[in-house]
């Protein structure tokens, strides 16, 4: 049997190049692959509200501006399951049943929720929905029986966290027939790529950082991005040795340079070995490496947002596809449910004689 791959993204706001590099384009490879069964894309409207509870238009409104960011960034719906978190009922109950399994203090332990309580200021008031949403996430993963996700490196603590509700579902019931694959996380083969930084130097690009360069921004607004990045704050002359450890600008072109590039916008190089000796002996400015990165980004996302141009006056279809393919998602969620809750002697209706 061939893999079952599920992956998914927040709607609270466009995808960016983080986005692209960490999840994006490991989907496309496995996509035009085509070494699997089935391939589902969730757009996670749901867990987006546990900590927007306040804000579902925003979330509400983004869910048509995701499902634009994939088709123009490559994803094909005729190959791929784009579907709607919330319109899965299943998914709801399973989470319920799957909560009893995990402890407040596992899920307290969870890097990930930690690193978020931090960044989101629910250090002393957390919704409660905010702090089980790993065991949704689980859900998510469970539902489907999927035995990949592709992941950015952030996400690996709730990859382990639905092995562990496997681990424990099947030691609580002991079920005669496994019911849930274990799933595995795939992650992008760069190390640059697994947490892209953001432009102003932090540690990842995010859409709340606002220090991201988004699938949908025009050119202008990508070079103005790009020309204000963060370097190296010593490089204050053109002939002064340049660092290359935490220039986002070299990290941005360890994820999106190749040395095809060279030869179409920066003939003077071989390659990026060649421009990072230059600018680490001085001599090289940070505006020529600037431009030169702005020029990849450009023709990396010119296409995507022609797309994007041509999709926005059919959005029509795609809410339509959408909708289709949430109750495509919905019949499988249902009989994976049901296995587990015969699996948990939850099949009343064998009490009817």
């Amino acid at each position: 049997m061939k893999d079952i791959i599920l992956t998914g993204d927040r709607p609270t706001g466009n995808l960016h190049l983080g986005h692209y590099v960490g999840s994006i384009k490991n989907r496309l490879k496995f996509q035009n692959q085509g070494d699997f069964d089935k391939f589902y894309i969730m757009i996670a409207d749901t867990q987006a509200l546990t900590d927007n509870a306040d804000r579902v238009d925003k979330v509400k409104n983004n869910i048509i501006q995701v499902a634009i960011d994939y088709i123009s960034a490559g994803i094909d719906p005729e190959k791929v399951t784009i579907f709607i978190q919330s319109l899965v009922p299943e998914l709801f109950e399973m989470t319920s049943y799957f909560m009893n399994l995990v402890t407040v203090s596992r899920l307290q332990r969870n890097p990930t929720i930690k690193d978020e309580i931090k960044q989101r200021g629910f250090v002393k008031s957390m919704p409660v929905g905010f702090l089980t949403y790993p065991v949704s996430q689980a859900a998510d993963i469970l539902a489907f029986k999927s035995t990949i996700v592709p992941v950015g490196e952030d996400q690996l603590p709730m990859i382990e966290q639905t092995r562990e509700i496997v681990n424990s579902f099947n030691y609580t019931y002991k079920p005669e027939k496994t019911v849930f694959a274990m799933p595995k996380a795939i992650l992008p083969e760069s190390a640059v790529c697994k947490r892209l930084p953001g432009l102003d130097g932090k540690v990842k690009m995010s859409k709340s950082a606002g220090n991201a360069i988004y699938l949908c921004d025009d050119k202008a607004t990508i070079k103005q991005k790009i020309m204000s990045a963060y370097t190296d704050p010593n490089h204050i002359k053109v002939s002064d040795p340049g660092q290359i450890e935490g220039n986002i600008v070299f990290s941005y072109l360890d994820a999106f340079c190749e040395d095809q590039h060279f030869a179409k916008f920066l003939p003077d190089y071989k390659n990026l070995d060649e421009l990072k000796a230059h600018y680490q002996r001085g001599g090289l400015g940070d505006v020529k490496v600037k431009l030169f990165l702005n020029n990849i980004i450009q023709e990396l996302l010119a296409p995507v947002r022609e797309k994007r141009e041509y999709l926005i006056k059919h959005i029509n279809d795609i809410y339509e596809m959408l909708f289709e393919n949430s109750k495509k998602a919905s019949l499988v969620a249902n009989q994976t449910l049901t296995e587990m809750k015969d699996a948990m002697g939850l099949d009343y209706k064998k009490l009817l004689k």
